[in-house]
Formats: C-alpha cells, structure tokens, sequence
C-alpha cells in the first residue's frame, strides 16, 4: 500500500486536470501538498494553494519557500504545470515556439533548481515529471508540443543520471490523450466536437480516453517510497498508444 506519512510535496499545475488528481491522490496517501497554480487549488485539509506561474523564476522560488516555511520540508516535486499547442512545423510561430518551451521545459527547470536544496535534505526525495506519449509516438499536428515533451523526456533522463548519487530519484510519465480541461478546449474549438473526440478516442487501443485520476495513480507511484529501486523510468500511461500497433477504427 502507497502511504506518505506526512511526507510534503510541490505539484505544480495543480488547480485542475491531473495536477488536482495528483493533489487529491497525494492527500488521499497521507501527504501534505503545497499545490502551485496561475489560480487558486480547491481547498482541502493539508493543502496550501500557492498563485505563482512556473515562468516567472523568482516566483518559483518564493513559492517553494512559502511551502517549506508552511511544512518544515520538502521530500517530492510534481511538475504537472504545461500547455498544449497545435499545429505542424509550419504553423506555430517562433514566439509561441518559445513561450511553450518556457513553460513545459524551463518551467520544470526553475522549479527543481529551487526544490532541490530542500530535497537534499529528505530521507526519500522524489522528482515526477509529466511527460507525454507525444514524446516517444509520432502524431499528427503536434510538432512544438511533441517537441516540448521530447525535452521533458531527455531533461528527466539527464536529472536521474546527476542526482542519482545523491538518492534523489527522478522519473517522468507519459499520458496518453486524457480527459482533461487542455483536451475539453481543443474539442470545443473544434468544427465538429462529438466528430473530434470520436477521432481521438478511436485511435487509442482502449477505445476511450483516459481519465485525470489514471494519470495520478502512476504519478503517485513512482514518487512513492515504495518505489524506491526506480529511476530514470518514463512510464507509459497511454491505454497501449505508443506500445500497441492496433488500427485506429471507429467504435
């Protein structure tokens, strides 16, 4: 069984989708959270909700010292927080080339220079990055996301290898198409929403999307203690999308 005791993690991107599942599953375990957003984390028990953008490094920094200062330690970093984009390599602008990279790649960057001093300083100190199928699957129009999560990918790879030494254990995972709020957008901006959805679902082997809750268990997994024999592990929660070669089809 999966148990926290006490134990204090950072998830950023936590106000909704699978950094508010992650929250919740974390809560759930016996741990405390210091939940990081651009808006406020619904309010629970052993929650702090911290307003910070994970672009902005000084507020990184003061937002990991307001979650020391509240729990006394920090033993696990969750970086959740990441936008989409869509599009080919000939759509997407240089300027909004950078700004994705600013948040889903430098965003993780800024969080875990500021978390790893206090993570040192745990008995069992975990990093956890959302990664996505994006970065090991080929899809179409999806070249900047798929190449921001490609980074998050090595940057994870490259983490583990440096912190390895120091027992700080770092691992990412890769979410297949979820039901989240980022994928209930792009439906929505879709010419036929019930057509698009229908689209991603047939080309996941499980014929469904997943849920933000299915994305949380694994996260909390590898940032369990229990997992204390794995690092530099990018885990597939995909409903066999990157793994299976079945036909998309209509259901």
């Amino acid at each position: 069984m999966i148990a926290f005791n006490g134990d204090v993690a950072l998830v950023t991107g936590a106000a909704s989708g699978i950094g508010a599942a992650t929250v919740d599953a974390l809560c759930d375990a016996g741990a405390r959270v210091g939940a990081l957003d651009l808006a406020e984390a619904r309010a629970r028990d052993g929650v702090l909700s911290v307003v910070a953008d994970v672009a902005d490094g000084h507020a990184v920094e003061a937002s990991v010292d307001q979650v020391v200062g509240e729990f006394g330690r920090l033993d696990v970093l969750i970086n959740v927080a990441g936008i989409g984009a869509t599009g080919t390599v000939e759509d997407n602008s240089d300027d909004e080339w950078r700004h994705v990279f600013d948040v889903n790649v430098l965003g993780m960057v800024r969080t875990a220079r500021a978390a790893l001093p206090h993570l040192r300083r745990a008995g069992h100190p975990a990093v956890v990055n959302v990664c996505s199928v994006a970065a090991i699957a080929g899809l179409p129009r999806r070249a900047l996301y798929s190449a921001s999560k490609g980074a998050v990918l090595s940057l994870t790879l490259a983490m583990a290898a440096d912190l390895v030494d120091e027992g700080i254990r770092v691992n990412c995972i890769c979410p297949g198409t979820a039901d989240t709020p980022w994928v209930g957008r792009l439906l929505d901006a879709a010419p036929d929403p019930g057509a698009e959805r229908a689209a991603l679902e047939a080309r996941q082997p499980m014929g469904r999307l997943g849920s933000a809750q299915e994305i949380a268990a694994g996260i909390v997994f590898l940032a369990a203690p229990t997992s204390s024999f794995v690092t530099g592990t990018a885990l597939e929660v995909d409903g066999g999308m990157a793994g299976l070669r079945i036909p998309a089809r209509s259901r």
